[in-house]
């Protein structure tokens, strides 16, 4: 058993099930080219144990699918949403990066403020 995302006419994930290769390519989900392997340990081009520790296993496809990503046949890579209009794509990892840095981890809880295209503190 597997992870595979089914992806729209426009590369974009439907839904993400957990199912045999041979289900699949047995079409009686659909179009087998419909459908692209994820992996729930992969993120940001690097694979993880079940600890969310980094391994040496295989990376796939830069970052588990979810619902609304894109799927990039050209990169062979899944993206999510872009989360905001200011942010740019990472192409190393495939994920969104704020032009502002995050403060880090300061005990501080953060939200990304568009208008300022800044780190704003939650204080509530």
């Amino acid at each position: 058993m597997a992870h595979f995302a089914e992806v729209d006419e426009n590369n974009i994930v439907q839904r993400v099930i957990v199912i045999s290769q041979e289900n699949i390519d047995s079409g009686n989900w659909g179009s087998p080219e419909t459908w692209v392997q994820t992996s729930y340990n992969t993120i940001g081009g690097k694979h993880y144990d079940q600890d969310r520790a980094e391994d040496s296993g295989v990376a796939l496809r830069y970052n588990y699918a979810g619902s609304g990503f894109t799927y990039d046949t050209n990169k062979d890579a899944f993206i999510p949403p872009k989360p905001y209009p200011s942010w740019t794509l990472v192409e190393a990892t495939c994920l969104w990066e704020s032009p502002v840095a995050h403060p880090g981890d300061d005990g501080k809880r953060y939200t990304w403020d568009e208008d300022t295209t800044n780190w704003v503190e939650v204080t509530e």
